[in-house]
């Protein structure tokens, strides 16, 4: 099938990086990555080895809402600079189809952009690989999964999230605190019920209110200081038993704030990074990873760009 142009606001730029050499034995990501082009490919077949397309969501509005330090609009350029150097070895090839930017607070308009987006690489058989933004993100690609051909051929779609917050709150306006509560509502009113799971919720970091309502909505959760290994592994593949294929979203506020220092709100505890990295290791093995995206990623807070370094690691162990 032919894949369609996609509704992006900026082209991908230049990736750039050391260099040891052309071979594919010297290859990084800023040699291996490649524009994304509209062009003919296999239809969509299951979630397996599939071709992966990066798509940047440049947005700071859902944060701005939501009270929290802004920046994030910038951390699709940051990651994939962190990217760039990395060794390439991955067997799937990965291309850049740009960015969606949110200007000013026209947020809504920007999440039904990159929506589009998302839904025509998974119909093209693609694996969109976002860049946040703000986690305002989720509702964006919750758009794009939920338009795609693999709901309305009925899979059983999950979401898993990994995140100190479960994103329920129940505001008014939309922000990058209210994203799953909107997902669980689109779903009811399409006839169909949210798969909601987290890795890493901070007690303190979320009212009884947010608890009370996940409770409702019968969502699975695991909290930070419960996070050990083998915990994790047991809670993630108790979740991926019960779906077909799997939204992963990944707040790097999960993580504790010495390793990732550059985002709206540093968690004070925090889940390991070699925990969180497994439980990426494991969804890519899982064979079942639909779609993905990373969030919250603050360049202007970062240390040393190491929660940049971090999301890009992650990145690249979903990949391989």
């Amino acid at each position: 099938m032919v894949s369609p142009a996609l509704p992006v606001d900026v082209p991908p730029q230049p990736w750039t990086g050391r260099f040891d050499g052309d071979g594919d034995e010297h290859r990084r990501w800023w040699q291996a990555v490649t524009p994304f082009t509209p062009a003919t490919v296999p239809a969509a077949a299951g979630t397996g080895q599939r071709p992966a397309v990066i798509l940047g969501f440049g947005s700071d509005a859902g944060v701005r809402r939501n009270k929290g330090r802004t920046g994030a609009a910038a951390a699709p350029a940051a990651i994939r600079t962190a990217l760039g150097p990395l060794a390439f070895h991955l067997s799937r090839d990965v291309r850049d189809a740009g960015d969606v930017t949110v200007a000013a607070d026209a947020l809504e308009a920007g999440q039904a952009r990159a929506g589009l987006a998302i839904t025509r690489l998974l119909d093209a058989g693609r694996l969109p690989v976002v860049l946040g933004g703000g986690h305002e993100t989720a509702f964006a690609s919750y758009l794009g999964v939920a338009g795609s051909a693999a709901v309305r051929e009925g899979l059983t779609v999950g979401v898993l999230n990994l995140d100190a917050h479960f994103d329920l709150r129940d505001e008014p306006v939309p922000s990058s605190g209210t994203p799953f509560l909107q997902m669980a509502r689109a779903e009811a009113a399409a006839g169909r019920e949210l798969r909601y799971a987290v890795v890493g919720i901070s007690e303190p970091n979320n009212t009884p209110a947010l608890f009370r309502t996940a409770e409702k909505l019968g969502v699975d959760y695991l909290l930070d200081e419960d996070c050990s290994s083998e915990a994790a592994h047991t809670f993630v593949a108790a979740f991926l038993a019960q779906v077909d294929a799997l939204y992963l979203t990944i707040d790097l506020d999960v993580l504790p704030a010495s390793v990732a220092p550059g985002v709206s709100a540093p968690a004070a505890y925090g889940v390991p990074l070699p925990v969180i990295s497994a439980v990426c290791r494991q969804v890519a093995a899982s064979g079942k990873l639909l779609h993905l995206d990373i969030a919250e990623l603050n360049p202007e807070f970062d240390i040393d760009g190491r929660t940049a370094k971090v999301a890009a690691r992650l990145v690249n162990t979903l990949l391989g």
